[in-house]
């Protein structure tokens, strides 16, 4: 058995189904792989752990992956998870927003600047607004409970699988603003990523797992019910009410073909940070991204 260690981007929950299916159901074990699936005690720190070589795999997000690569992590990215955003500008259904050039003068809770920021900057710009127009209050990863408490107006960084089910077990009804639908590129949410400069030693395995990984996606796909049983067997604590809700919401968001490579998403995002000033340069898709069933 080859021995892989997947880091998570954070504590398992629904957007790692397949991962942890695949374990459940032997699918690793069937192609000679030996997976030890890991948390972060800090979201921030699975990709330079690949990129220390302490790590083989680990759960990142796209746009995070063009600022690692262009401050010279050896980072690339190998597979897809979530194949559409999950971020989102959220808001009280009750706020009387509908559009967010009404966001102008408001008060916008977020948890991380960096990237948040430059998504919201463009979405509004998308509107007539820049940054200045409007407030930022930091809530410390309080999206949901500063929103439903309005001590902020909108809160941006919430993920649609989640927050909205989280505001709707306590009662409010959450309205969310899709980022792809207000001037920023789509992108890849949530992505598997190797050491570059070891890549090609471990091509044959990690083909392997991502094969796994398709297969899983495509069996909870076909059996959501069961595969809800297989994912809270894995640990009973994920059995929980929002886990459920927001089980439901990312079964949609799962990429159908995990390995496949979309070269002008991450071409085009690529265009969108240097134009925002985020990178120095646009690098090639190659030392981004790789499609390993490619020849």
């Amino acid at each position: 058995m080859i021995p892989l260690s997947v880091m998570l981007d954070w504590y398992p929950n629904p957007v790692h189904a397949p991962i942890l299916v695949a374990k459940q159901l032997g699918l690793f074990a069937k192609r000679g792989l030996d997976v030890d699936i890991q948390s972060p005690a800090d979201p921030s720190v699975p990709p330079k752990l690949v990129a220390a070589g302490r790590i083989d795999l680990a759960i990142s997000y796209q746009p995070q992956l063009h600022l690692q690569v262009d401050q010279g992590l050896p980072v690339v990215r190998i597979g897809t998870l979530i194949a559409t955003p999950l971020n989102a500008l959220l808001v009280r259904a009750d706020s009387g927003i509908d559009d967010l050039s009404q966001l102008a003068g408001k008060k916008i809770g977020y948890s991380v600047g960096g990237v948040e920021e430059v998504l919201l900057a463009a979405m509004l710009e998308h509107h007539g607004l820049t940054l200045d127009d409007v407030e930022m209050v930091n809530v410390n990863f309080s999206l949901t409970p500063a929103l439903i408490s309005q001590k902020v107006d909108a809160v941006t960084g919430a993920f649609r699988n989640f927050e909205p089910a989280q505001m709707k077990q306590e009662g409010v009804e959450g309205k969310p603003f899709y980022i792809e639908e207000e001037g920023v590129p789509t992108y890849d949410e949530l992505i598997f990523v190797a050491n570059r400069d070891t890549l090609n030693q471990h091509r044959d395995a990690y083909r392997r797992f991502m094969d796994a990984i398709g297969e899983a996606t495509a069996w909870i796909i076909n059996h959501p019910d069961e595969g809800w049983q297989r994912f809270i067997a894995y640990d009973p604590s994920l059995d929980t009410p929002l886990n459920k809700a927001a089980w439901n919401a990312t079964l949609p968001r799962f990429a159908l073909r995990p390995a496949a490579l979309d070269v002008k998403r991450y071409r085009d995002f690529e265009a969108f940070l240097l134009e925002r000033g985020q990178i120095k340069s646009q690098s090639p898709i190659s030392r981004l991204a790789v499609d390993l069933n490619a020849p």
